[in-house]
């Protein structure tokens, strides 16, 4: 119990509970120190300004998708150092990633995952758009999909009547240098699709996408092929790091 104030005497005032915190009252946010502190910290700046983000902390976050504690930088550093760009790291295979000291399955996911969401959203710019109005993405899709492959792939682009992509697929894959491609497969997918012209498209892993007197065989027995049947081969696309070759731009078939 406490005595009542003096006669005369107001007692003393209480803070109302409405009555805000002083800052002296207001809990300090401290700073967390090591590893943990540092990716908050580039959190924060990747939600403000992304563009400003160096290769190396962007591939620092994939990785602590991978690696919920511990530093993660210098592994995103060797990558850099072993592959010399971020789009070849994130195009690595998974073999070549599980060769660098400190890639586990976890950070393969993580990368190929981001690998994944850029061509998925490549490829949502044009699927099912007319493909002659929408050129330019179309060969920013390619490059995306098979300038950093180590082995020669073969898709198919499939389109309707009104030159929609309708389908895009993997056809075959090969070596180097070198892809096998059957033309009765190619008739017969676009056959299945209900295709009324296809556009064929494969990658020079050697960085030169300059045809191969096999290429421009293998493009006329497709052609003819895909003729006999009512279907139109509208171009053979050969892709490279350095550029690509269009079969129809160069008057090639």
């Amino acid at each position: 119990m406490t005595s009542p104030p003096p006669s005369g005497e107001d007692p003393p005032a209480r803070r109302s509970r409405a009555e805000p915190k002083t800052p002296a009252d207001a809990p300090r946010r401290k700073a967390v120190p090591g590893p943990e502190g540092h990716r908050a910290r580039l959190r924060e700046r990747f939600l403000a300004h992304p563009e400003a983000l160096p290769d190396y902390e962007v591939l620092e976050l994939l990785l602590c998708l991978a690696r919920p504690r511990g530093d993660v930088k210098p592994l995103a550093k060797v990558l850099l150092a072993e592959f010399g760009t971020f789009a070849a790291v994130i195009a690595a295979s998974p073999e070549a990633l599980r060769r660098v000291e400190g890639v586990g399955d976890a950070a393969v996911a993580a990368l190929k995952v981001a690998e994944m969401a850029a061509q998925r959203l490549l490829q949502g710019r044009v699927m099912n758009q007319p493909i002659l109005a929408s050129w330019d993405r179309l060969l920013e899709y390619c490059h995306a999909r098979l300038d950093h492959q180590p082995t020669e792939h073969v898709r198919g682009l499939f389109l309707d009547t009104r030159n929609r992509l309708i389908a895009d697929e993997e056809m075959q894959r090969g070596t180097v240098n070198h892809a096998p491609l059957y033309p009765r497969e190619v008739v017969r997918r676009a056959l299945e699709l209900h295709a009324a012209a296809v556009i064929l498209v494969h990658n020079h892993p050697s960085g030169d996408p300059t045809p191969s007197a096999a290429d421009h065989d293998i493009t006329l027995q497709v052609r003819d092929g895909l003729r006999a049947v009512g279907i139109t081969l509208h171009d053979h696309l050969v892709i490279g790091r350095n550029g690509h070759v269009s079969f129809r731009s160069q008057g090639l078939f």
